[in-house]
Formats: structure tokens, C-alpha cells, sequence
């Protein structure tokens, strides 16, 4: 097996012999849907098959934090504790003392589209929250015949929020292949990835924004010391790139991506690189384009949301979650910056939760799990889609 292939240290990744297609009889919650209660009366999760396996020695306890949702993208903390969360079909939510209020924080209107993949979608709450108390949102829009997707910044004032400013619109979007997840990074600037909507030519337009992981300052201002004058544009290349992540210690970006069937990519983000879609993918080489540090070869990851865990039992460790895969990635960098030729991959939770779309870590270490069975691509069970928690074991 060729080196950039995945090395296994848990259990074998899911083979799927057919590409997810939508799901009709994927119902959404409905009024009845029970509301998540509070920390005292969170579900605790019965220990899985593979605990059981390993005498049950995960550093961490599993609980539902909570249930009946719709759809959730992403979530991020505000700095009293609470925790805000999208939903893709057009509300932002608001989890106040271990419970999901009921009245959405803001729901979203025309213009508003949540087609197949698109929606609201990235969500980041600013390192400045305290003073200035801004979020920000990524959704898909429609204008005219075109579905686009836009970069807003709201603000947030109690439980209801109002839309600040649009800082970055005129994305290209579509049914499909929208990107949208939205990150701060250690440089304080505003990362977003987007999608090629199924042109993949778009990828390697450095004119176009389709296709490429974009970096401008907070107030949507494009940063001087982008790789292109006058561009948001920080790197391209990108098929559909879902998870952005830097590693604590170096502060070198990561991103998960999508291949077409398979190959699904973790590249090492440099400015200005070219990751090669629609030209190059796996193991293939092209001068001028950058190859992944590691592919998924002839199975299939679709990894998305992910995090560097920054302490506890597993700090320094890359999670993302798997959609099309059903899983929890779990991989270790090695060597120089974090970054090896041969990171270690460890797949956990085998379709014990579906499709899980993110993976964000708390203050105190928590780790949040999103799925994501309501999406049409998967098979829902009764409290679906939920927010898994996994705390570190005392």
C-alpha cells in the first residue's frame, strides 16, 4: 500500500460501494421533537462495541447534550459559557445552561436558500466577542437564478442576533459543493473555504473564489498581505474543502477536502499553494501543485469539520469528522511543524452515530460531535441529529 495511504491503528475504515445519494423518506423534527434537557438529565451513551473490546478504555465520558435537531453544521462558545450552533436549514441556535432555547437566536429569510448542500452553514464567534459581541455566519443565497453564498457579521445582543454587515459576497454556490466553513485564526483574520459547485475548471481560476480557501481581515477588508493583490484568495486548487484546523503549538494551518469518489485529502495550507483539482489528486504530481500529506486512496472518508485537540488525553491530536464515513478520524502528526510524511490514522466510533459533520473542542476540553442524518444523505434514527459530547474521564 503506498505510503500516503492511511496507517491503521483502530479498527478498518468503511468500504461504501455506492456514492450517498439523497434520501426521500429522511424526515425533519416536527413539533413533538423532545427539546434536550439539562446537564442533569443528558442521555448517557451505553458503552460501544469497540469499548467493550478495549475493557472500555476511552479517556473520555460520552453523553447526548442533546437531541431532535436539525440538521446542525457547526457550533462555537461564547466566553460566558454559553454555545451558539447553525442549523442548515436556517436558524441560529443558542444552548444556555446545558439546554437548546427554543426560539432560535435568528432565523434566517429570503434571499436565505438551503438547496441540497447549501444553507447556513460556517459559523465563528469573534476573539473580541466581550467588546464588540460580533458572529459570524456563512449561507448560501439565491440572486436571480443563481444560487452564491455570502459572509455575514451579526450581532449578538442577549438571545437574538441581527445581521452587522456582509462582509464578502458573490461566492459561487449551487445544489452542491458549497464549502462554508468559517474559522478565525491565530493571525485574527476571517478563513473561509468554498466549494466549485461541480465546475471544476473554477478551482484553478484565480479570478473566481469558487475553490479555494479565502482570508480577509474582520471587517471584510482584504488583508495586504495576501498572496494575490486585491484578492481574498489565499490558496486553490480546492475540490470542496469542509474543515480547517491549526495545530497549537506551530500555528500551520490544515484542511480536510473531498475527492470525487474517493481520495479524500488532509493537506498541510501554505499561502499560495495550488492543491491541484481538477489536475491532480491522490498521489499524482504536477509541478507548480501541491499533493496531500494524506489521502484515503480507494475508500472513502468525506471528512469535515475537524480540530486539534489542545489538551487533555488526546492533545495534540487531529480529530475531524467523517460524513460519507460514518466515523471519527482520529490522526497523529509527527515530526518537524506536526507535520510527517506518514500521519497515523485511528478510526473511531464506526457508524455508531452516522454522519458526523463536526467536531469542535470546549474550554474545559469537552469535544462536540454534530451529525448530521437529517441531511438527506442519511439514515436518521429517532434522536436524530444530535450534539455528542465527550468529556475527559475524571
Amino acid at each position: 500500500m503506498n505510503k500516503k495511504y492511511l496507517m491503521m491503528t483502530g479498527i478498518s475504515l468503511l468500504t461504501l460501494a455506492l456514492i450517498a445519494c439523497s434520501n426521500p423518506t429522511a424526515q425533519e423534527p416536527g413539533p413533538d421533537t423532545p427539546v434536550p434537557g439539562t446537564p442533569d438529565n443528558q442521555t448517557e451513551q451505553p458503552a460501544s462495541e469497540e469499548q467493550k473490546e478495549e475493557g472500555n478504555t476511552l479517556p473520555y465520558e460520552i453523553t447526548t447534550l442533546a437531541a431532535g435537531l436539525n440538521v446542525p453544521w457547526e457550533l462555537d462558545f461564547l466566553p460566558d459559557g454559553r454555545m451558539l450552533f447553525t442549523e442548515r436549514p436556517g436558524t441560529l441556535r443558542m444552548i444556555e445552561n446545558g439546554q437548546v432555547l427554543e426560539e432560535p437566536v435568528l432565523a434566517f429569510e429570503a434571499p436565505f436558500a438551503d438547496e441540497g448542500e447549501g444553507g447556513l452553514l460556517g459559523l465563528a464567534v469573534d476573539p473580541d466577542f466581550e467588546s464588540n459581541h460580533y458572529v459570524y455566519v456563512y449561507h448560501s443565497y439565491r440572486e436571480g437564478q443563481d444560487i452564491l453564498n455570502r459572509v455575514l457579521r451579526l450581532k449578538l445582543t442577549g438571545q437574538e442576533a441581527s445581521i452587522d454587515k456582509v462582509l464578502l459576497a458573490d461566492i459561487p454556490g449551487g445544489v452542491n459543493h458549497n464549502g462554508g466553513r468559517l474559522k478565525i485564526g491565530p493571525d485574527g483574520m476571517l478563513y473561509i473555504t468554498t466549494g466549485e459547485r461541480y465546475e471544476p475548471d473554477m478551482a484553478q481560476d484565480e479570478t473566481i473564489l469558487g475553490g479555494k480557501i479565502l482570508r480577509i481581515h474582520r471587517d471584510g477588508s482584504i488583508p495586504d498581505d495576501n498572496p494575490i493583490n486585491d484578492s481574498a484568495v489565499y490558496s486553490l486548487g480546492h475540490r470542496n474543502a469542509q474543515g480547517l484546523a491549526w495545530h497549537p503549538d506551530t500555528g500551520q494551518l490544515y484542511s480536510s477536502e473531498h475527492g470525487q469518489s474517493n481520495h479524500d485529502e488532509l493537506n498541510v495550507i501554505v499561502k499560495g499553494s495550488n492543491y491541484g483539482w481538477p489536475l491532480i489528486e491522490g498521489d499524482e504530481q504536477e509541478e507548480g501543485m501541491t499533493s496531500p500529506l494524506i489521502h484515503s486512496g480507494t475508500d472513502t472518508w468525506a471528512p469535515s469539520g475537524m480540530t486539534f485537540i489542545t489538551q487533555g488525553p488526546w492533545q495534540n491530536s487531529l480529530i475531524a469528522g467523517g460524513l460519507r464515513g460514518e466515523a471519527l478520524l482520529k490522526f497523529e502528526l509527527d515530526g518537524e511543524g506536526g507535520a510527517s510524511e506518514e500521519p497515523s490514522l485511528e478510526v473511531l466510533f464506526q457508524s455508531e452515530w452516522g454522519r458526523i459533520r463536526s467536531v469542535s473542542e470546549g474550554p474545559d476540553g469537552t469535544l462536540y460531535l454534530l451529525t448530521s442524518n437529517r441531511d438527506g444523505r442519511g439514515d436518521p434514527a429517532e434522536e436524530d441529529d444530535r450534539i455528542i459530547a465527550l468529556r475527559p474521564a475524571k
